[in-house]
């Protein structure tokens, strides 16, 4: 696989002003950061930057301000990703004009400053081309490192790469990597397991997965619509019937493609939505009217780990059940860890995204025996509905 974008590798960037656009966008409390995961994954390029001798100014953006907020203020997160990185962090209350200009100007090689929030500018995420200039002054480069927010062309996503010579940041260049060896150029056969509520926030990444997967698994409340559109009694299971007919158009798209649709063929049933409710599992054929699918059922998690046995590279998003609350829980805990022990026994390659998805792997315990777990939830979701990534295009070696 050639190297289609940009990276670290291609620049000398000693004695460079290197404007490195990083995720900060962590949970806090009270001015506390309560997850400091996004700042492990940004911190092997700030320290590889600042060791090579480059200055680094972090560019990124906080929460969805309207105007200039203290309590949006990055100067808090800056201080706790100095603990992290074991580096001291400076930090200029503007990203453009006077304060940055000045605190730029001040830099030695190999230090590291962090500007305030650039959504404090309105101008940012109209990607404004006298707002990129003003950003664009203050460096020499410009270092994408922020996958997260590479499927929205704002001012310091995207603007920055016509402006400035552009590279990928490490963690952006193990995204990418990671998600071309999963659909780009996969070791086949490849398969999805999709799952989670809603058929209809998920259209279009059914659309583009039967027609580069050889096996889909649905499951989750999603299966439900699906399972009611080829006429079974879903009871009063969570499903939207009103998109029968897209199910139906996915399954025929799928079966020209000749994509494998694996769906469940028994469920874990219960009468009400709530932990440790009495549950029992049934066939298809006999859904009680009354009882709610809540989980796939043990027949449907042989049919799963068949299917992962099978498979080389697995691409998985959304839960299969309602994971939150036991036993319901099940189908998706045994399910994540027969694909980490296949990974584990080199025998899978396994890339897993989303929020949900992030959460129940974490639950499980197997998030570290993946291949690649994405904490990039929008931009894992639009890369995988085979959608071009503004923040990503701009890297690219034309």
């Amino acid at each position: 696989m050639t190297k289609s974008f940009r990276t670290l590798d291609d620049v000398d960037v000693k004695g460079k002003r290197v404007l490195l656009r990083v995720d900060l966008n962590v949970p806090t409390d009270n001015g506390r950061v309560t997850d400091a995961t996004r700042l492990e994954r940004v911190a092997p390029t700030i320290i590889e930057i600042s060791s090579k001798g480059g200055k680094v100014i972090l560019l990124a953006h906080f929460g969805r301000p309207k105007g200039r907020d203290v309590k949006e203020s990055l100067k808090p997160v800056a201080a706790a990703l100095s603990e992290v990185i074991k580096k001291p962090v400076g930090f200029a209350d503007d990203c453009i004009g006077e304060a940055a200009e000045k605190a730029v100007g001040a830099m030695k090689d190999g230090d590291i400053l962090c500007l305030e929030n650039t959504r404090f500018h309105k101008e940012e995420e109209k990607n404004d081309p006298a707002f990129v200039g003003e950003l664009a002054k203050l460096g020499d480069i410009w270092v994408n490192d922020a996958f997260s927010a590479a499927h929205r062309a704002h001012a310091s996503t995207e603007g920055l790469g016509h402006k400035l010579p552009a590279y990928a940041g490490r963690t952006m260049q193990a995204e990418l990597d990671a998600l071309g060896k999963a659909l780009e150029a996969p070791t086949k056969p490849v398969i999805a397991i999709i799952g989670g509520a809603k058929v209809s926030t998920k259209i279009d990444l059914l659309e583009n997965l039967v027609s580069k997967v050889d096996a889909l698994v649905i499951g989750g409340g999603m299966a439900n619509t699906f399972l009611h559109a080829q006429g079974v009694g879903v009871g009063k299971s969570l499903a939207e019937k009103d998109l029968a007919a897209t199910a139906l158009r996915i399954m025929e798209k799928a079966e020209a493609a000749n994509c494998a649709i694996i769906l469940p063929v028994d469920a874990v049933v219960a009468y009400h939505f709530a932990a440790n409710s009495p549950s029992h599992a049934y066939g298809l054929d006999a859904i009680p009217a009354e009882g709610m699918i809540l989980d796939v059922g043990p027949q449907s998690i042989a049919r799963i780990h068949a299917a992962i046995d099978d498979a080389a590279t697995l691409v998985w998003n959304g839960p299969l059940g309602a994971f939150e609350m036991t036993p319901f829980d099940r189908g998706t805990m045994v399910s994540a860890r027969h694909a980490a022990e296949r990974t584990k026994a080199k025998k899978l390659i396994s890339v897993a995204g989303g929020g949900d998805t992030v959460a129940a792997l974490n639950q499980a315990g197997v998030a570290g025996d993946f291949s690649y777990v994405s904490t990039a939830g929008g931009a894992f979701l639009e890369w995988m509905e085979g959608k071009p990534l503004p923040g990503v295009e701009v890297l690219k070696i034309r």
